[in-house]
This record gives C-alpha cells, sequence and structure tokens, in this order.
C-alpha cells in the first residue's frame, strides 16, 4: 500500500497541472485576441487619409481596421494597402515589417494585423495612409500593441506541458509498482515451517538443502511485497538459527 502512495501523489499532481495548464492557456488566448489586444491603443488612420499621432519607442502594430456584415473567417480578405511614416523632428524612419496575424472580430468590427513597426525614438510622427478599399465599411489603419499579458500564455503552455510529461511519468511509476506488488497466487504460497520439494525422486533434502530453499522462497515472498523487509530479516533469522 505504501508503494502506491508516491504514483498516486505524481498522478494527482499531473492531472492538476493538466487541468490548471488548459484552462490557463485558453483562457489567455482568449482574453488576448478579444479583451487585453490594444491593437489601437495610439490612434487610427482612415483609408485613404492622414494625420500626426504621438508613438512611443518600441514595437508597434499597425492593423486593417473595419466593419463587416457577417463573420467572417481566418481568411480575410486584406485589401492593397500602404501608408508612410515619417518622424516630424527628423532623424531615423520607423522600420516596417509585413507581419499578418490572425483576424478578429466582435460585433461585426474586424481588425487584422499587417505590419510590426520599430520605432526608434519617442514623438510626433505623420501618417499618410492609401489603398484599394473599395467595398470596405469604414476602412482605416489601427496603431498600437498587442497584449503585455502575453507571458502568461508561455506560463500555461509550460504548465500543460510539464503535466503531460508528469502524467506520464506517473503512469509508468504506477504500472511498475502495481507489477512489484503483485502477491503471490495461493498455489505459489510457500509454508515457511513446511519445506517445499518435490517427492518425485527418492532423494532426500539435508538440513542445509532444506533452509536454502526456505530463504529462496522467503526471499521470493519480500520480492513480491509480501513480507516487508523487517519480516524477511526476521524469519531469515529463525531459519539460520534453527
Amino acid at each position: 500500500m505504501r508503494k502506491q502512495i508516491g504514483p498516486r501523489v505524481a498522478m494527482v499532481s499531473a492531472v492538476v497541472a493538466l487541468v490548471v495548464g488548459g484552462v490557463g492557456l485558453i483562457a489567455m488566448l482568449m482574453l488576448n485576441a478579444f479583451v487585453l489586444d490594444e491593437y489601437d491603443a495610439y490612434g487610427e488612420v482612415p483609408v485613404p487619409g492622414s494625420t500626426s499621432l504621438h508613438l512611443p519607442a518600441g514595437e508597434m502594430t499597425v492593423s486593417f481596421h473595419t466593419m463587416v456584415t457577417g463573420s467572417p473567417s481566418s481568411g480575410f480578405p486584406i485589401p492593397d494597402l500602404k501608408f508612410s511614416i515619417t518622424p516630424q523632428q527628423g532623424g531615423a524612419k520607423p522600420e516596417v515589417t509585413e507581419s499578418v496575424g490572425g483576424t478578429t472580430t466582435v460585433n461585426s468590427d474586424t481588425h487584422v494585423q499587417v505590419w510590426l513597426v520599430q520605432v526608434p525614438q519617442d514623438g510626433t510622427y505623420d501618417i499618410v495612409t492609401d489603398g484599394n478599399v473599395n467595398g470596405y465599411i469604414s476602412p482605416r489603419l489601427a496603431f498600437g500593441h498587442g497584449s503585455s499579458y502575453g507571458w502568461l500564455t508561455w506560463l500555461f503552455g509550460g504548465i500543460l506541458a510539464l503535466g503531460v510529461v508528469e502524467l506520464i511519468v506517473a503512469l509508468f511509476w504506477s504500472a511498475r509498482s502495481a507489477k512489484a506488488a503483485t502477491p503471490l497466487l495461493p498455489d505459489e504460497a510457500v509454508h515457511l515451517d513446511e519445506p517445499a520439494f518435490s517427492s518425485g525422486s527418492g532423494f532426500t533434502p539435508t538440513d542445509q538443502g532444506v533452509r536454502l530453499e526456505q530463504l529462496r522462497q522467503l526471499a521470493a515472498l519480500r520480492d513480491s511485497g509480501a513480507l516487508t523487509e523487517a519480516e524477511f530479516e526476521n524469519e531469515k533469522r529463525r531459519i539460520l538459527d534453527s
């Protein structure tokens, strides 16, 4: 019984990790997509159009933002778009990299990330947008950033992966413990007071042979878990002293 405590604790721990990691991962993916994503934190510019926005230094996302009448899938068509971004104070221009993300739609309001921009310094930037947006409702480019809690997604993903590994280890451990603790069948049991030997031959075992046979059977009982180590030592001492 005591040998089964470890595997059971490991199994419970693995299940808890799987539940916490799975639920947390799904929750963070949904929150990051629909609640915590600040894709328009710095402002929006109509397409076509122009304006000036104050942008902080660092990474910024540029998303196409529009209204839809249905529920678009991940294959939402992005129109031909272009924009320019120029610092009013002069200096290095931001570095723009195409990086198309997933489509997010809430109450017919749809946005999809199109670019990542590395802003070299905090300041005001002149932004000009253009594109072939015929057929789109209120098209505009939104400037912002992703969720500040993206690291939680990795944390819960790690917990989920740890739970999977722990579950595999617990299953192997439990199987090995169950195999080691399997008791002998009734017809395999041996009474220590009555040495077991075959009567098929006329050979009569000596006292030393009887003791060796008893010790062998005693060791088998210990290895199967039927005897504790203390019980094994007591019986062994009794046999050797007899």
